[in-house]
Parts: C-alpha cells; sequence; structure tokens
C-alpha cells in the first residue's frame, strides 16, 4: 500500500457552460472507491487556483488510474464538468523523503454529444496543473496505532534489516463454545488467523470440534520489537456452500494479542489464553486457546538501538497528516486489504479481516471512556500516593520518619549535587524490587481494565448501536441526556482549570490594581532577598517552613492562597469589555426576547 498524494495548484482556459456568471470551480479526484474534492476556489474566473493536497491509498500493481474532473457549481445540487483526465499511476514519481517532485501540466478533456450523432466526441477544453507522486517515506496504517505489527515506510529502499524472528506455534484450543445449529445439536468449525505485518496466515478449518488440534507453525521477520502480533479464532459458516446465498457470515470466537517486547529473547512461551468476546449482554469467554510463541534475536545490541529510533518513519515527522487524515486513510487502507484478501486463497473474509484490524474502535463508548479515565486515575495514583506519603510527613504521622527526612533534606541541601544520583539510585532501586514479579507469560486481555465485566447493559447496547443510530427516538434522547450530563460535569472541571490559569495571568495584568501592585512589590524585594542570599539558605529556611510541626500550623488557607484566590477570572457569560450601559442594554435585547424589554425601568432594574 501507497499513500497518494494529489497537488491541486491550478487550472487555465477553462470554458464553463454560462458565459455570463462566474464559474465556481473545484476539482474532484476518484481513484477506486475513493473520492476527494477540493474546495471552491476564491479565484473566480477561468483561471482558479486552489494549491491543495489530496491523498488516497493506492495498492499495487496500481491497475486503477486516478480520475480527476473540474466541474463548476452551476446551481445548489448541480455541477457541470468542464473537463477530465485519467492519470495512470504506473507513471506516477515515488517520493522517498521531503523533496519537492515536478509539477507537470495535464489535458483536460470534455466529452460533448454531436447533434444527430449517438456517439460522443472529444474535443481539448483546458488544461489543470497539479503535482502528484506515490509516497514511499510514510508507513500506511492500516490498523490500530496502539496494537501496530508493522511500521517500516512503503518504499523497501528504506527498510533496514531484520533484527530477529517471530516463530508462532498455534496448538489447540478446548472449551469452546457451540456457534451454530447443525442436524439439531450446537458445533462449531474452528479455524485461526494471524497477522503481523503484510502477512496474514489461516489455519485449517476442524470441522465440528470444540477442541480443535491445529499444531501449525509460523514465522515472520521481525523489524521493531515495539509491535503485536494478533491471532483470532473464528467459526467458518461457508463450508459446503450452503449458507453463502443466505449471506452468512464467520463468526468471530475471540483473539489473542501479544507484544514482543514482553517476551524474553530465545524463550519458548507456551501457554493457554482465554478467548473473550464482547456483546451486548456483556463480556463472555468463549474457550482458550493454547499457542506456543519464541521471539529469537539476532544481534542483542541492534534489538537495544531500535529502542531509540522512532516508532514511525521519519516523514510521519516532518511532514505530518492531520488526525482527520489519518482516520480517513486508514479506513480506505482497511477497505483495499479486506477486498485483497477476501480474493485470495483460501479467502478470509471482510469481517474476519475488519475483527482483526479494530475497525470500529474510534467509535465512541461509554465503557471505553471510563476506562480510560480510571487508566489516568491509576498512572496518576502514584503521584496521589506520594502526596498523601509527603503529608503524613509534614503532619508528623511518623516522628522517626520525619526527623530522618529532615536529614535527608539538609544533607541534599548542603550538597546538591547528590540529588540527582539519589534520584537514580532511588529508581534503580525500585526497579531491582520489582523484579521479583515480572510477568511469567505474555499478558492478555484484562476485562476488570477495560470494564467489560462491569458495564451496564444499556451502555454496551450503544457501543454495539450502528452509525448513524437505529435505536427508537426516547432510547436515543435518553443516551443524549446523559452524554450531556457527563459533559456539564466535564464542562464545569475545564472551566476551573481555565479560571486557575486566568487568575495565573491576572498576576500582572492590572486588571486589579491593589492585587498586581502588591505582587509587583513582592516581586521586587524577593529578587532583593534572593540576590542577597545565599540559595542554600533559602532552601532550608523554606524546607523547614513547609515540614514545620502541626503545632505551628493552623487549618485556614495560607496568606498566599488566599492572595492568588482573590484575582479575578474573565467573566465572560454575560460581560462586555469596553461598553457603556447604553450599548449594554441594545446588546442585552438582541440575545433576549424583545417583549421582556417592553419597560425600560425593569432593564436597568
Amino acid at each position: 500500500l501507497w499513500y497518494l498524494r494529489v497537488n491541486v495548484i491550478e487550472a487555465q482556459d477553462l470554458q464553463p457552460g454560462d458565459k455570463g456568471r462566474y464559474p465556481e470551480v473545484f476539482v474532484k479526484a476518484i481513484l477506486g472507491n475513493q473520492a476527494l474534492r477540493t474546495r471552491i476556489s476564491q479565484a473566480r474566473g477561468i483561471n482558479p487556483m486552489w494549491n491543495e493536497d489530496l491523498m488516497f491509498v493506492a495498492a499495487e500493481p496500481f491497475e486503477e488510474p486516478l480520475i480527476l474532473s473540474v466541474e463548476d457549481r452551476v446551481a445548489p445540487n448541480k455541477d457541470e464538468v468542464l473537463g477530465k483526465c485519467a492519470i495512470p499511476l504506473q507513471y506516477v514519481d515515488r517520493r522517498l523523503d521531503h523533496k519537492a517532485v515536478n509539477s507537470r501540466w495535464f489535458n483536460l478533456e470534455k466529452h460533448v454529444i454531436i447533434e444527430g450523432e449517438k456517439k460522443k466526441e472529444t474535443k481539448f477544453a483546458s488544461r489543470i496543473h497539479m503535482r502528484i507522486c506515490l509516497e514511499g517515506g510514510y508507513h500506511v496504517l492500516d490498523e490500530s496505532t496502539h496494537y501496530s505489527s508493522d511500521l517500516r515506510p512503503t518504499a523497501k529502499q528504506l527498510w533496514k534489516s531484520s533484527i530477529g524472528v517471530l516463530e508462532l506455534g498455534i496448538l489447540n484450543a478446548h472449551g469452546l463454545m457451540p456457534m451454530k445449529n447443525k442436524e439439531g445439536r450446537g458445533t462449531t468449525d474452528a479455524y485461526c488467523v494471524a497477522k503481523y505485518g503484510q502477512k496474514w496466515v489461516r489455519t485449517r478449518t476442524i470441522i465440528d470440534s470444540f477442541a480443535p488440534k491445529w499444531n501449525e507453525q509460523y514465522t515472520w521477520e521481525v523489524f521493531d520489537p515495539c509491535t503485536v502480533i494478533t491471532i483470532g479464532v473464528f467459526d467458518n459458516c461457508h463450508l459446503h456452500g450452503g449458507d453463502k446465498a443466505a449471506g452468512a457470515k464467520d463468526t468471530k470466537i475471540g483473539k489473542v494479542r501479544i507484544r514482543l517486547s514482553t517476551l524474553e529473547t530465545d524463550r519458548v512461551y507456551t501457554h493457554s489464553y482465554p478467548l473473550l468476546v464482547l456483546y451486548p449482554n456483556g463480556v463472555k469467554k468463549m474457550g482458550e486457546i493454547h499457542l506456543a510463541v519464541r521471539f529469537s534475536c539476532s544481534s542483542l545490541l541492534n534489538m537495544m538501538h531500535m529502542y531509540s529510533h522512532p516508532l514511525l518513519p521519519k516523514m510521519h515527522y516532518l511532514h505530518p497528516l492531520t488526525v482527520s487524515q489519518l482516520d480517513s486513510l486508514r479506513h480506505q487502507a482497511t477497505q483495499i486489504v479486506s477486498m485483497r484478501l477476501g480474493r485470495a486463497e483460501p479467502p478470509l473474509r471482510k469481517e474476519v479481516v475488519e475483527y482483526m484490524l479494530d475497525v470500529g474502535s474510534h467509535m465512541w463508548s461509554m465503557r471505553r471512556s471510563k476506562a480510560n479515565f480510571f487508566r489516568i486515575m491509576n498512572v496518576l495514583g502514584g503521584l496521589i500516593a506520594v502526596g498523601k506519603w509527603f503529608d503524613q510527613i509534614c503532619n508528623w504521622k511518623n516522628p522517626i520518619t520525619t526527623v530522618l527526612i529532615h536529614i535527608l533534606f539538609i544533607i541534599l541541601v548542603l550538597y546538591p549535587e547528590l540529588i540527582l544520583p539519589t534520584i537514580f539510585l532511588y529508581l534503580f532501586l525500585i526497579g531491582v524490587w520489582y523484579y521479583r514479579w515480572r510477568p511469567r507469560h505474555p499478558p492478555h486481555m484484562d476485562t476488570r481494565l477495560s470494564h467489560a465485566d462491569s458495564a451496564h447493559p444499556d451502555e454496551l447496547d450503544e457501543e454495539f448501536d450502528t452509525f448513524p443510530t437505529s435505536r427508537p427516538s426516547d432510547i436515543v434522547r435518553m443516551r443524549y441526556d446523559r452524554l450531556r450530563s457527563i459533559a456539564g460535569r466535564i464542562q464545569t472541571v475545564v472551566g476551573d482549570l481555565a479560571t486557575q490559569g486566568e487568575r495565573l495571568q491576572s498576576l500582572l495584568s492590572w486588571r486589579d490594581p491593589r492585587a498586581t501592585a502588591l505582587f509587583v512589590i513582592f516581586c521586587l524585594v524577593a529578587a532583593i532577598v534572593l540576590y542577597v542570599t545565599p540559595f542554600q539558605v533559602v532552601a532550608l529556611l523554606a524546607g523547614f517552613y513547609i515540614l514545620r510541626h502541626p503545632r505551628f500550623r493552623h487549618k485556614l488557607p495560607s496568606v498566599p492562597l488566599n492572595f492568588f484566590r482573590s484575582f479575578p477570572e474573565v467573566v465572560w457569560s454575560w460581560d462586555f469589555p469596553h461598553v457603556d450601559s447604553e450599548k449594554k442594554i441594545e446588546k442585552l435585547k438582541e440575545l433576549v426576547s424583545p417583549l421582556m424589554f417592553s419597560n425600560r425601568s425593569c432593564v436597568l432594574e
């Protein structure tokens, strides 16, 4: 897969059908099932300009040409084609870095029906100026960035040598659930699919077995240890051709993801992984799969060196694509991959490819939002624990520990060159201590962390809803009100953060002249004191003040905190700066119904 960049620069000598109006011209580009268009040119005339990039996903061997058409918006829902051209991609320049490619002029042709004849004649209309290239320096993202199995650029000339080999043994599964009924009884025809990099593999189908045994082995070259291999188990619903006419789909039984960076080199991991699937009625265990995995490293030094490299190719950082572009291009890439694999032998159905690539992972989900919130709180939990521990030190909950902290503080202040070595030594000791509890097997899906086992049924039903929604209006209204309540709380928190930031800006903005004057005088006095006082003395005094005994504390807020909270925030809701009273009244009249202002006295009140 390649990214195709089409830079539409300008067009010349257009021939609109209506000579009496300025044309509203735009360019539409089509590549296979992908269609994009530029904005309407601001230069209203027969020589419009755009200088706009259109990005597509193209697949080798580039059988489909790029079709460009220049169109005029003659009515709200009516466009007139002013000219077309077809560009074969086999002859397009391939760019490996950020150097600009040469621009070219392409002739536009217009199909005109000659009166009295049914055939069409092509005549010269105008020409268009473009810069087209196939981007080889990017990696075409066709899977979730969190579970990428390949991060190499498209152009093979930019590939680096492999650092090792990944061996996967798909041994067996046991305890599978019946996925369909056959002759009045439940049955399962299971097969496995594994994806790593550009290589997809599929095992044979074991017919009518809840404990299938495959015993198949596959290998991949590894170019980056920070990648993930995905193994999925599916039920084959297309055996004997009986269900093809009914539109049956292969049913997912579950999948397992293994991150290579969690594997020790040259060690064989043989482990059974649970197959968990989230349904609208909750998470369900569909069985277990037994895998054998080994990551062999050819050069430990090269692998360690890979940790210092950026994850994506350098073009993603020199000329980054926007988030909306990446989402659109990923969708197009997954469509192309599913179409290609659907024609392979044995074929991989569209639903199988989409499940392996997590096509719907970007959709809104209350469960995922809760899980991400608690993930953030778990990350911040360490800082919160340190804060609580420091608060206990300041309040002398354990006098011996507090005295030791005083001694350590004095040593670090008197010998500041020991601060960084002490921090790194402390981190080293923590890492060595936690080595005893390192994972013995590669981690798999955690239902507690993902909140899959505690999600409300309505939240799961919302997660499995189509887009646009197919639920009744009363359910949609209830979910909308729920989302509004959550957004209201988020809005309040964001507003509080903005208030603190505005108060910080108000320190020097003179919006409160007296408070700003006090702060400026304090800054002058503090600067003079700090200039003449050694830093170690200031640090010792500040540390002893913070760690003072509770007998010398009081529960009221401190003076600096009271002073900071006294600063005003920006009143943006009903405040109109630099507007006198008469103009304020007129502004309020514009915003609120005029019926409320029939009596001027009530306005002044």
